[in-house]
């Protein structure tokens, strides 16, 4: 059977085998082969970094480097042994430097160092092969030192093809000069091969070892997710059993206080309903939030959510409590998005909230600001007043402000004035068109 491609050339399963076949080289070992990939550094202590020296356990995380050190170090001394006199001392060192640049280079482009491995074992033999044929010692030794550092670092894949690579490349250079000299080709294969083995069973062991870890890590996330879903479950129904009742009670008391006085005057009714409205509109507002605290994937109901256009309805409600309070609002009032308005409002609530806790009798002045960047806010109140002592705070009413404000990248301050009383003063970004729709607009 053939496959037809889209021109109507039939292809042979043969002629697509070996297409995968190319491109699969031509993926291992030719495309980018020379990038610059640096050998990453040691993170974890090793199995004997304890072992070693204090003044010397600094530099664990280099061992990597220092392992290769030593095999070109090794390759250089391989070199000197070459039976090649004619070159001197000198050219023997040169030849070691060029046994021992593959290997170094194979700290930072592994696949390159291939390569200029099989260079360098053309030039070796070509000075000072002598009765080793085509790998001198030390090209033997560097060559086989080489595809072991790369298969550490790519896979058994790129092993495969760097073994097949070296056979042929053997193969080729004995038919060439028709086995004249020897060859050591099978000592390289059987050599390499073992070599190669081992190197690619570790490099499947470190890859498996750290999908392992990786999916340990997973794992652990999901069970801290669903550790914290069950706290927020816990805390949740903590707050409706005990909150929630307690607002019940006061609801419904303060609906049936009227009936149990003959004749009420009516600022006692209309106190007595004033509490029933703000007890029933907390109960709301808590089920609203427990269902978010309750589940990760709670969708809070369509109910319209409070914004600066709601702030009269809200000093109207705090000067029922006997709080004066004044409200000043500058620039040019504008609708905000919609986290801006939401957030604005709970930060004046929270903060006109404090200074019915923190400053009895005082009065307080709210100050909305709109400006050309943005949503100015400040809450003052003066220091409190009469014998009403101030009820104590645990300082999560700040807190949550400043959460709110940093959300939307805001700035914010808190402290007290100096004639005792309080401010609060915010100020959130509001972002204006974007730059594309600014051209737009000039254009």
């Amino acid at each position: 059977m053939t496959e037809t491609t889209t021109g109507g050339t039939a292809r042979a399963p043969e002629f697509r085998l070996a297409s995968d076949v190319i491109a699969t080289l031509r993926e291992d070992l030719l495309t980018d082969a020379f990038a610059y990939r640096p050998l990453p550094l040691e993170q974890t202590p090793g199995r004997f970094t304890r072992l070693l020296p204090k003044a010397i356990r600094p530099y664990a995380p280099w061992r990597r480097y220092a392992a290769v050190g030593v095999l070109a170090f090794v390759a250089v001394l391989y070199a000197t042994q070459m039976n090649a006199g004619y070159l001197g001392d000198v050219g023997q060192l040169i030849m070691g430097l060029v046994a021992a640049a593959p290997i170094l280079m194979t700290l930072v482009r592994p696949v390159g160092a291939w390569w200029a491995s099989v260079a360098m074992t053309v030039v070796l033999m070509a000075f000072g092969g002598g009765d080793y044929w085509p790998w001198p010692p030390a090209a033997f030794f560097a060559h086989i030192a080489v595809m072991v550092l790369v298969t550490l670092r790519t896979g058994p894949r790129v092993a495969a093809w760097m073994w097949a690579l070296t056979l042929a490349l053997g193969s080729a250079i004995s038919l060439v000069f028709n086995g004249q000299w020897g060859s050591n080709l099978p000592e390289m294969a059987v050599t390499s091969a073992f070599a190669l083995v081992i190197a690619g069973s570790v490099q499947i062991r470190r890859a498996a070892k750290a999908e392992v870890t990786a999916q340990q890590e997973v794992t652990a996330v999901e069970r801290d997710k669903r550790t914290l879903l069950e706290e927020r479950t816990t805390i949740a129904r903590e707050l409706h059993d005990v909150v929630a009742h307690h607002m019940s009670v006061v609801a419904i008391q303060a609906e049936a206080a009227p009936y149990r006085v003959k004749n009420p005057p009516p600022e006692l009714e209309a106190a007595f309903a004033t509490i029933r409205e703000n007890a029933v509109a907390a109960l709301t507002e808590l089920r609203r939030v427990l269902g978010v605290v309750r589940s990760a994937d709670y969708e809070a109901p369509d109910a319209p959510q409070p914004t600066l256009a709601s702030l009269d309805g809200l000093l109207a409600n705090v000067r029922e409590t006997g709080l004066s309070v004044e409200k000043t609002v500058t620039g040019a009032v504008r609708e905000l998005p919609q986290g801006v308005e939401l957030s604005a409002y709970r930060i004046i609530q929270e903060a006109l909230s404090n200074t019915l806790r923190h400053a009895p009798g005082a009065a307080a002045g709210v100050e909305v600001s709109y400006v050309l960047g943005g949503l100015g806010i400040r809450v003052v109140n003066e220091a409190p007043t009469g014998d009403v002592r101030p009820s104590p705070g645990a300082g999560h009413g700040i807190t949550g402000m400043r959460e709110r404000v940093a959300m939307l990248e805001g700035e914010m301050t808190a402290a007290e004035t100096e004639s005792g009383g309080y401010e609060v003063a915010v100020f959130i970004p509001v972002r204006g068109r974007t730059e594309p729709e600014a051209r737009e607009a000039a254009v």
